[in-house]
């Protein structure tokens, strides 16, 4: 069966567990994520004379699955790593962390058991790497990177900077407009880290294309370089050791910086040590001159060093220097690049006036590991660069979502900033095209903070004063609905009617009744429908589409056309935000249709049982492309009703048990001397009660006739006890119609066919649960609407004077009583 990538994920990390403790994350990620890559190749390499990794003798996994239990396991990992690193040119990438290290990994039998334990999480039969993976869509490079963003968030702030959100690589990507791709183009990062960054390039360039990076820790290059082989990447070129401002490594056959087609960077933010090991005023490759001719000659402001303590702009300026005359260029930078002055302010005039920077996108606070400040990115593009006279502004900080103690950019956001920076679209309070005239102004001065120029500032709601003294709701409030207004136009004058007073409003109906006018008013049933008509379109096309997948098929091609056309299918609708509801399709793919993909593109349509849990009495089971709760609503309905009869009479009885409980478990009730109120010491009770206190015949038969009615002890007794037996009944009847039920089900799957396997997955799974998210939208919007109106009825319903003399009224009546118990004061 194929490798479902949550079940991936969740065995990888419960494989931190076992070095939990010992060591800080960023250390234990380096064991893990070195057993990941040795597993991985040992899987998918092994006997292949043409792979891109050679298996020597000693150096797999099966190897290691050898020493299990082996006293001395520690050292002989390290021997199967170093042979494995050595027959591919590994040293120092694959062989950095240390199995024998008793410090972190503790002595004698708490070594061995901790590392058997860790070689037995990779054994698992869901982690075999030869057969689970679908051509291009690297699983494991993104089981890879799924590793480092949780080591990255444990290790907090001082050591988790090796890892760049994948969110915001994907943006950087993404508005580099990255075209015509071949196998000629070069990709460069001066500060690679784990070499996110650069992935997420390339795999804009559809994999075509070089990559080159330099990373001044070892440990993280390594990172790197095994974060490229599990990605599927030959053509790369990752150094390690020297810092790229001091001692670059990537130079061209006359000593001059080599220059690439493309430059991504998260480089370490405002770094105090950035001119460490060289001299900036006289700096090697020029990447800090200051041409006062070439400034006279072309009016324009020239570079300049960058303060000794700060090296933001060091890092921009030897990006700029690494990019060809066409190159373009994104770099991570903090917000402080855009406004801060002194050397920094002339730098930043230079590069406006040069052309060289195309846009600026501002994201939330608190993204990046390693900082909480909030930070932006700086596209350059040296293309076109002369005749540049504007620079595009994205204010994006308000479209996160938190995750944990970060946050993070959701697929939605994602798209919304790439859509828009790359057509260049303005929108109010998000996005602007900003004239270098008007950024030259002396009152803005080479400024760029985004605020100046986007104000994405949510509008105040002012209180009226007029009206919470006379009454009324104001005008200025119900225009601000506008956007309403414009779908329902009949609406507001079913709400409101004119005030006496000019500029005001009287609501027309009770407030209590809002939400019923505006739900039943012809034109909101009318929106509705067509909301619900467009789903449908999309819907009907993209069934068609998704009953026709196949063995082989690429997961991300497929999200990808669907998505896109929830984007075009809701473009430009009104109140629907397309991007608000292409992210209800995007949280369904993550947390249930891409595992059904992966299954779908290595197996086919099959529903393969699986055993979740087996005990002696029973067997838990299910099927995780078409869940058994789908068969039994498609085709054993009457069952699955029997059966919530059943448990709801049994619900019925469990709550007359706890209601008789509670009535006389008091300290005068019939239950107050029972140790614990059960059917054995209910019996001994009734058992005791007949032998002391016989009834007569009368009394007998009344009680026997009707108990509930009867208020005695032995009738309470009884009635419990009668409870009690008609549970057991009940559970019995249940526990019997869902064996029944399930060998059905078990007997159904065997003969379901591939048409009827679409239908359970396509219709009844997937679409019926984005359709049910997507509705949520439209209600949503709805219920803002009626949230509103309401607030605002309820805001001014009361004016000032009305409120005075209700207090007056109630402060008298309060008098009045208290005068009454003697109460009297002056």
């Amino acid at each position: 069966m194929a490798i479902k990538k949550s079940e991936l994920y969740s065995s990888l990390w419960a494989s931190c567990d076992e070095l939990r403790g010992g060591m800080d994350p960023s250390q234990y990620k380096d064991y893990i994520l070195v057993l990941l890559f040795v597993k991985y190749v040992s899987d998918k390499y092994a006997d292949d004379p043409d792979a891109i990794i050679s298996i020597p003798e000693g150096g797999s996994f099966k190897d290691m699955q050898a020493l299990k239990g082996n006293k001395d396991i520690g050292n002989q990992i390290n021997i199967i790593i170093g042979e494995l690193a050595g027959a591919n040119d590994l040293k120092g990438v694959i062989d950095v962390a240390d199995f024998a290290d008793d410090d972190k990994l503790g002595k004698g039998k708490e070594m061995v058991d901790k590392l058997t334990n860790l070689i037995a999480i990779f054994e698992n039969p869901s982690l075999d790497f030869s057969k689970n993976r679908a051509g291009g869509d690297d699983i494991l490079g993104d089981a890879f990177e799924y590793l480092m963003k949780n080591f990255a968030t444990e290790s907090g702030k001082s050591k988790g900077q090796f890892y760049t959100p994948s969110e915001v690589s994907r943006v950087m990507a993404k508005v580099l407009s990255i075209h015509d791709a071949t196998n000629k183009t070069t990709f460069y990062d001066p500060t690679c880290g784990s070499g996110s960054l650069l992935l997420k390039a390339l795999d804009e360039a559809e994999g075509k294309g070089t990559i080159y990076g330099q990373e001044k820790d070892v440990a993280t290059a390594a990172l790197a370089r095994m974060n490229m082989i599990l990605h599927g990447q030959e053509a790369i070129e990752i150094h390690r050791g020297q810092s790229t401002l001091s001692d670059p490594f990537f130079k061209d056959s006359n000593g001059h910086l080599k220059t690439f087609d493309f430059v991504v960077a998260n480089p370490p933010f405002s770094s105090k040590n950035w001119a460490t090991g060289f001299n900036p005023q006289d700096d090697l490759f020029g990447r800090f001159e200051k041409d006062e001719i070439e400034s006279a000659k072309t009016g324009k402001a020239s570079y300049k060093t960058p303060p000794d303590k700060n090296g933001d702009y060091a890092f921009l300026l030897h990006i700029l220097k690494s990019l060809k005359s066409t190159g373009k260029g994104a770099c991570i930078l903090p917000h402080g690049v855009l406004f801060r002055g002194n050397a920094e302010a002339e730098i930043r005039k230079s590069l406006i006036e040069r052309g060289y920077i195309k846009g600026i996108i501002g994201l939330p606070a608190n993204l990046f590991y390693g900082t909480g400040i909030p930070a932006c990115i700086i596209v350059m593009d040296k293309e076109g660069a002369d005749e540049r006279k504007h620079i595009f502004m994205v204010d994006a900080s308000k479209g996160f979502i938190k995750d944990g103690n970060k946050n993070r950019l959701r697929e939605q956001d994602i798209h919304k900033i790439v859509d828009i920076f790359n057509k260049q679209t303005e929108l109010p309070k998000y996005s602007r095209l900003v004239s270098v005239e008007e950024i030259s102004d002396p009152k803005n001065d080479f400024n760029l903070n985004i605020p100046r120029y986007i104000d994405s500032q949510e509008a105040e709601d002012i209180q009226d004063i007029e009206a919470h003294l006379l009454g009324d709701i104001p005008n200025a409030d119900i225009e601000a609905l506008n956007e309403y207004w414009e779908v329902y136009k009949t609406l507001k004058s079913e709400l409101f009617s004119a005030s006496k007073r000019k500029l005001y409003s009287q609501l027309k109906i009770s407030k209590d009744n809002i939400k019923q006018t505006i739900f039943n008013h012809p034109e909101f049933v009318s929106f509705s429908k067509e909301m619900d008509d467009l789903f449908t379109d999309w819907k009907t096309r993209n069934t068609k589409l998704l009953k026709a997948l196949t063995i082989g098929i690429k997961p991300k091609q497929t999200i990808f056309r669907i998505s896109e056309d929830v984007l075009s299918t809701y473009m430009g609708k009104a109140l629907m935000d397309k991007y608000d509801v292409y992210q209800h399709l995007m949280n369904y793919w993550n947390e249930v249709m891409q595992d059904d993909c992966y299954l779908i593109a290595v197996d086919g349509w099959k529903a393969e049982l699986s055993i979740i849990k087996q005990t002696k009495s029973a067997t838990v089971w299910d099927c995780d492309l078409v869940p058994k709760v789908l068969v039994i609503d498609r085709y054993f309905l009457a069952e699955k009703k029997a059966i919530e009869k059943l448990e709801a009479d049994k619900e019925a009885i469990t709550t007359q048990l706890t209601e008789l409980e509670e009535e006389h478990n008091t300290e005068e009730g019939y239950f107050a001397d029972l140790d614990k109120v059960n059917k054995a010491n209910v019996q001994k009770r009734l058992k005791e009660l007949l032998a002391t206190k016989p009834k007569s015949k009368k009394q007998n038969l009344a009680i026997a006739a009707e108990p509930e009615t009867v208020y005695g002890e032995q009738a309470v007794l009884e009635l419990y006890l009668k409870l009690i037996d008609d549970q057991t009944e009940l559970n019995k009847k249940i526990k019997e119609a869902i064996a029944d039920l399930d060998i059905k089900v078990i007997e159904r799957y065997k003969t379901l066919t591939e048409t009827e396997i679409k239908q359970l997955v396509v219709d009844d799974k997937w679409m019926a649960s984005i359709e049910r998210s997507v509705k949520t939208e439209m209600e949503r919007i709805s219920q803002r609407l009626t949230q509103r109106i309401k607030e605002l009825a309820e805001r001014y319903e009361t004016p000032l004077p009305k409120q005075t003399t209700d207090v007056a009224e109630l402060e008298n009546k309060v008098t009045a009583h208290l005068q009454k118990m003697g109460f009297v004061w002056s």
